[in-house]
């Protein structure tokens, strides 16, 4: 791949962006390798965690504005299509998928970020949707996401004012999970990876698929899809054998099975 680094190791993925000299924007070439590369992971079952992050000191500066520029309204929708088209993959993935902030998050990188679900950041990260200070909406599902994460008022304020945020204000509302020093993340970052590793990757799986399938439903409904996956753990042999080990008191390291 041109633009895009992948590293596996101990059932945990890396991706990182690698357009450096371009901030990691995201161009069409780039788009294209994510989506190929996220049909690759999510085939491929001993993956447990996937990490997303950023070469140098950008995560992702945003999509690629020289190439957008001259674009048509019908190649600009072709355009949305395809970047919502690889974040709902990256929602949709069967494991958990961590966003490793180390820097610039605007635009497609903030999008990008929403889109995983845990969000790690750096204190130099920085967050923002500055489309519209361009003559456009946000395109990669900010208008969306956001607001799910940080609340309606909070949402409209930032992508109505392209007003970007710094890590601090991201954490306190809701936008992060943590902040770390720069030279702390990959350290701090690996070890979250590794603790959602070690535990069933099957349960896992299924409560990411609980939560996102009755995130927008009422209670009635939303409960449904929890009792569909509870009931699934019990055709695993990952419960079976935890939960004995459990019982007697043994370490046991789970199979995926």
């Amino acid at each position: 791949m041109e633009n895009i680094l992948f590293d596996k190791k101990d059932h945990i993925a890396t991706i990182t962006i690698n357009r450096p000299k371009a901030l990691n924007a995201l161009n069409t070439n780039t788009l294209d390798e994510l989506d190929s590369l996220l049909d690759e992971i999510e085939n491929d079952e001993d993956i447990y965690v996937l990490i997303i992050t950023g070469e140098g000191r950008s995560f992702i500066a945003g999509a690629d504005i020289a190439e957008m520029v001259n674009k048509t309204k019908e190649e600009a929708e072709i355009y949305g299509i395809k970047g919502n088209d690889v974040f709902r993959k990256i929602e949709k993935l069967h494991c958990p998928v961590i966003a490793k902030v180390n820097g610039f998050a605007l635009g497609g990188g903030c999008e990008l970020a929403c889109a995983c679900d845990i969000r790690i950041a750096s204190e130099k990260a920085l967050f923002g949707q500055p489309e519209v200070g361009l003559g456009i909406t946000p395109g990669f599902g900010g208008t969306q996401r956001l607001q799910r994460l940080i609340g309606l008022g909070k949402a409209k304020e930032m992508i109505y004012c392209a007003r970007n945020i710094k890590a601090d204000e991201a954490l306190r509302i809701g936008l992060v999970n943590s902040v770390y020093k720069l030279e702390e993340l990959d350290e701090e970052v690996n070890k979250l990876a590794k603790i959602i590793a070690s535990n069933a990757p099957k349960a896992v799986s299924f409560s990411k698929k609980a939560i996102d399938s009755g995130r927008e439903k009422d209670i009635e409904d939303a409960v449904k899809y929890e009792e569909k996956y509870f009931a699934e753990c019990f055709t695993t042999s990952d419960q079976k054998n935890g939960m004995k080990a459990f019982l007697n008191k043994e370490k046991f390291e789970f199979e995926n099975k």
